[in-house]
C-alpha cells in the first residue's frame, strides 16, 4: 500500500541531497521516478532540483494552476514513486493531488520541505502536509550559533534579524539561517559558528 511522507528539516538539513539519493537510488534498480518542484524556487533555475553540495537534476515545475495528479496520471509508464523537494510552497489542493496519487494509483509520494517560515509559522503546504502525510520525519540539523537542534530559521536583512515582512522570498544562506528557538530569540551579533 503505498503512503504519502512528508519529510522536513530546516535549512541546511540535507532535504534536497536526500531526494536526490532516493532519486539515484529508485532509477539505479531500474525504476522511474518523477520529481517535482515548485516553480516559485528559482535559485537554480524553474524546475531544478539542487543541493548545496552541488548535485541537481531536472524536475517539473509546479505553478499555481498545475494538476500534479493528472500529468502522473497521464505518463505512459507509471512511475515507481513521486518525489517533490520544496513541499512548503504548495498549496492546497496541490497536497490533495499528492494523495490521490497515494490513494488512487497507489504511488508513493515523498516530500521534502521546510516546516516554519521565518515568522516561526506553518506555510501553507506544510500545513496541509502535516495533516494529510501518513508518515512525518523530521531531517534534524544543528543551530549555526550553538550546537543545539534547529527549530526555526532566522531571517537576515542587512546583517539584522527580521521578524516581519514578505513571507516567501527565496533565498540562501546569505538571507536565512537555521537556529535554535533560544537563538531566534536572542540572536547573537552575525558571526556564526
Amino acid at each position: 500500500m503505498a503512503q504519502l511522507y512528508f519529510r522536513y528539516g530546516a535549512m541546511n538539513a540535507s532535504k534536497s541531497i536526500q531526494l536526490l539519493t532516493v532519486a539515484h537510488n529508485y532509477e539505479q534498480s531500474g525504476k522511474k521516478v518523477m520529481v517535482f518542484t515548485p516553480a516559485i524556487d528559482d535559485r537554480f533555475g524553474v524546475g531544478k532540483v539542487a543541493s548545496r553540495v552541488g548535485i541537481s537534476r531536472d524536475a517539473i515545475p509546479i505553478g499555481n494552476d498545475t494538476d500534479i495528479f493528472a500529468i502522473v496520471l497521464g505518463e505512459a509508464e507509471k512511475p515507481h514513486c513521486v518525489l517533490v523537494d520544496e513541499g512548503q510552497f504548495l498549496h492546497r489542493q496541490h497536497v490533495k493531488q499528492l494523495t490521490l496519487i497515494v490513494d488512487e494509483l497507489d504511488i508513493p509520494v515523498i516530500v521534502y520541505g521546510l516546516l516554519k517560515n521565518f515568522k516561526n509559522e506553518l506555510f501553507e503546504g506544510t500545513q496541509y502536509l502535516l495533516s494529510e502525510a501518513d508518515k512525518i520525519e523530521e531531517i534534524k540539523t544543528v543551530c549555526v550559533f550553538c550546537n543545539k537542534k534547529a527549530t526555526h530559521i532566522l531571517k537576515y536583512k542587512n546583517g539584522q534579524p527580521v521578524y516581519t515582512g514578505e513571507t516567501i522570498e527565496i533565498g540562501g544562506n546569505d538571507t536565512y539561517s537555521s537556529v535554535c528557538r533560544q537563538h531566534y530569540y536572542h540572536p547573537p551579533a552575525m558571526e556564526r559558528k
